[in-house]
């Protein structure tokens, strides 16, 4: 493996073994799974239901299951040396961590999931009439993130079983609600959507189609996200990495700057293996099998009652209305349980978007800028959450006065160009700086291969049309 890009050379040392069985070691998967059921699962795939029907099911589980190879593949690099992948970015060139900030950046900044995540928590409590502004109900939702990462001394255990528990509640919740509102017919029509691929409707633009791709699942860099939960977990060589804390609490830390090396023996081949197959069962059973559970979940609820009723709603009024209709279907028992919810799979998109920003951000600058280096990580943390916060809750207070162009480059647009390049820049580190034994088969590279040219091709075509419609 290359220095690193400030002059370290990795230590090499022999893979932790296996500490446990599959169900002990589980979390990293179950975390992601919590940003993956987000906006894209409670907003943008229900709302294109409600406008086509379930015609494009096949696009959202296509999204899901092209992730579930990217993070496989991101999760081996850190597995191989403890770091995250924007370490193994920035030793391909000078230019790579800047490049990932400014897709950072620009991903997420608007945080459109935060303001919606604070209306349905207004109308939760104090109903849609009631106290506070769409900007004061944005701040409480801050207020709750950063009480779960700043409060306790463990940020990714915190997190960890926070997002677990909203997980459980999204999942039971939409299970409830699709079988008390679908029928033989809304599930005919899903299982048809699903065998319905390549089918776009004429009307929808491609970057449209794009965006909804990459929102089918975690989406953008939100998937790098996925090789912090690996080490924080210590998984792999991720185990002989200090453990992470809470920021304000002091103690030991993540140094991302840090890496290793594994040293060749057959032992270390065999339990590399099982370290394999235990990623791999996490990322099956949680990311690819309970995300596609959950947005069929929400895909049926949307057919069942806003695309039956002909209600294609306002996005950031999709929870509300949605809501609205089955209070009158099911009562007031189906109206807050949709609003409980829809509120659990924002928050957790919310609260997982902050963590993974700032990890990747305090990651990227310790990891390429020597001048960073001067800072703990933790400070960085700590510095990048708080000021996302702040600047999130003024982005809500302008929305009105924000330029139409940010929202029709959004998040899952941006995510998509983000995919484009780092999915062949991952598989070029796992060839480059890892030893033989533990760079992907033929068949995983060939999977990478094509995953990166649907990423690419897909960019190209779907900026050409933006382009073209601003012009």
């Amino acid at each position: 493996m290359p220095d690193t890009p400030h002059g370290g050379t990795p230590a090499e040392a022999d893979l932790p073994p296996l500490p446990g069985r599959f169900w002990q070691m589980v979390g990293p998967g179950a975390v992601l799974v919590g940003l993956s059921i987000g906006a894209g699962e409670l907003i943008v795939w229900p709302r294109l239901t409600a406008k086509f029907g379930a015609v494009m099911t096949w696009a959202a589980m296509l999204g899901v299951f092209i992730q579930f190879w990217l993070n496989l593949e991101i999760g081996r690099y850190t597995l191989a040396t403890g770091q995250s992948v924007y370490a193994g970015f920035a030793r391909l060139g000078r230019a790579w961590p800047i490049v990932f900030l400014l897709l950072n950046v620009v991903s997420w900044i608007v945080p459109g999931w935060a303001r919606t995540c604070g209306g349905a928590l207004k109308v939760l409590l104090v109903g849609p009439d009631g106290w506070g502004s769409p900007t004061a109900w944005t701040a409480i939702t801050f207020l709750g993130v950063a009480a779960v990462l700043f409060g306790p001394r463990s940020a990714y255990r915190s997190m960890e079983i926070t997002v677990e528990v909203l997980v459980v509640v999204i999942t039971l919740g939409l299970l409830a609600i699709a079988l008390f509102v679908a029928d033989a017919g809304t599930w005919s029509a899903l299982a048809a959507g699903a065998v319905n691929i390549g089918y776009k409707p004429a009307e929808m633009p491609a970057y449209e189609l794009f965006s909804a791709i990459v929102f089918a699942g975690a989406g953008g860099t939100a998937n790098i996200f996925f090789c912090f939960y690996v080490r924080d977990k210590g998984w792999g060589m991720g185990g002989l990495v200090p453990a992470v804390v809470g920021p304000r609490r002091g103690g030991a830390e993540k140094q991302a700057d840090v890496a290793f090396r594994i040293r060749p023996s057959e032992e270390n081949r065999v339990r590399w293996r099982a370290w394999m197959r235990q990623m791999t069962l996490d990322q099956a059973a949680f990311f690819w099998f309970l995300n596609s559970f959950t947005i069929l979940l929400f895909v049926v609820g949307a057919l069942a009652v806003l695309h039956k009723q002909g209600i294609v709603p306002e996005q950031e009024m999709l929870v509300l209305q949605e809501a609205s209709i089955l209070e009158s279907a099911l009562g007031a028992t189906g109206k807050y349980l949709f609003l409980l919810v829809g509120l659990a799979t924002l928050f957790s998109t919310q609260l997982t978007l902050l963590d993974g920003v700032a990890r990747s951000c305090a990651d990227i600058l310790h990891t390429g800028f020597a001048w960073a280096r001067r800072t703990p990580t933790g400070v960085w943390y700590a510095r990048i959450a708080i000021a996302w916060m702040v600047i999130g809750v003024g982005l809500t207070y302008l929305y009105e006065s924000i330029p139409p162009i940010l929202f029709l480059l959004n998040a899952g647009f941006f995510g998509g160009i983000a995919m484009a390049v780092y999915a062949p820049l991952t598989l070029l580190i796992n060839l480059r700086q890892l030893p033989a034994p533990f760079r992907p088969s033929k068949l995983r590279i060939a999977i990478m291969v094509a995953i990166s040219a649907f990423y690419v091709v897909f960019a190209a075509t779907a900026s050409v049309m933006v382009l073209q419609r601003l012009w």
